[in-house]
């Protein structure tokens, strides 16, 4: 698989909900966050400013537009962002797939839907924190597909056929790789993070060799030649635009690879780690440890706790 289709694989998204809302004249909603959750919507109808804690600028939404909140921020959406915004816990009715909801003017000028996602694993933090806390998607050759698929899912969920709720949950899933896909395509070659990794032709490159045999003893060499650049050039380069060498992001690949067999499967570690290429359960160990926190044992009990029983972290490096 390529590196999109493996990080999505291990996250396990589940749509949990698909819905949307209308409005008309002057409205403001504040929407809390909702951790372990990725937001995918797109605008049907209308336009609307949007603006996402902990991210400067404000960006205006169009017909045709989406957007994708990987971490679960909280965000607002408004005809005016000067407006007060009302939280909107208070004003939805409880969560029902396919629901719609009417604010303001009775005639509605502006329509959203989409779909929200649950995802699986103590490991999904460190998976989600590869992708940038929003992704806007406009003016993409994607917007059609992004389109249809939005308006096909509302259109099952409301229809109420057989099939229908397989077939919205198929749907979700297409509509978060297509936004996804669409801001690949939009990435600017400037930019930083896994994304932008993924948008350069090189570095995508390396990438997909370092995911299609994770447990190789890969050298800076070996992956600057799968580049195209020289050892020192694709160095420099991945650290600029990953913040952490190649062989940091290849260690912590194996190791979120190494939680969802712990979590999956009932392989034994050392089985798992000579898998991931590890030559001792002890250099496995001192390396999961450095980045999660905990021993592989211990996180393979964690996981069968309720979240509050967790005792693994995520560390950084």
């Amino acid at each position: 698989m390529d590196p999109l289709s493996d990080l999505l694989s291990l996250l396990r998204p589940l749509a949990t909900l698909s819905s949307g809302f209308k409005a008309g004249g002057d409205w403001a909603i504040r929407f809390a966050e909702q951790r372990g959750q990725i937001k995918c919507y797109a605008i049907l109808s209308g336009e609307c400013w949007m603006a996402v804690d902990g991210i400067d600028a404000p960006v205006h939404l169009a017909y045709g537009d989406a957007f994708v909140l990987p971490q679960g921020r909280p965000f607002r959406l408004a005809s005016d962002l000067s407006l007060p915004s009302t939280e909107a816990a208070t004003i939805f009715p409880p969560a029902r797939a396919g629901g719609t909801v009417v604010l303001g003017a009775k005639e509605a000028t502006f329509a959203l839907a989409g779909a929200r996602f649950a995802v699986e694993g103590s490991h999904a933090t460190l998976l989600l924190g590869l992708l940038p806390a929003v992704v806007y998607v406009g003016g993409s050759a994607e917007q059609a597909a992004l389109r249809w698929a939005v308006e096909r899912m509302m259109r099952e969920l409301h229809d109420g056929l057989p099939g229908g709720h397989l077939m919205a949950q198929n749907l979700a899933h297409m509509l978060l790789i297509q936004a996804l896909r669409a801001a690949l395509n939009a990435v600017g070659m400037q930019q930083t993070g896994w994304l932008a990794a993924l948008s350069d032709p090189r570095l995508r490159r390396a990438l997909e060799a370092l995911h299609a045999d994770p447990a190789r003893r890969w050298t800076l060499q070996q992956l600057g030649s799968q580049a195209g650049m020289s050892r020192t050039v694709f160095a420099t380069r991945f650290r600029r635009v990953m913040s952490e060498t190649p062989m940091q992001y290849l260690t912590r690949w194996r190791m979120l690879l190494a939680c969802d067999r712990l979590q999956h499967t009932a392989e034994p570690i050392s089985l798992i780690a000579a898998a991931l290429g590890y030559e001792s359960n002890s250099a496995f160990s001192t390396a999961f440890k450095r980045v999660l926190g905990c021993s592989p044992q211990q996180y393979k009990t964690d996981v069968g706790k309720p979240a509050a029983g967790h005792d693994c972290g995520i560390n950084a490096t």
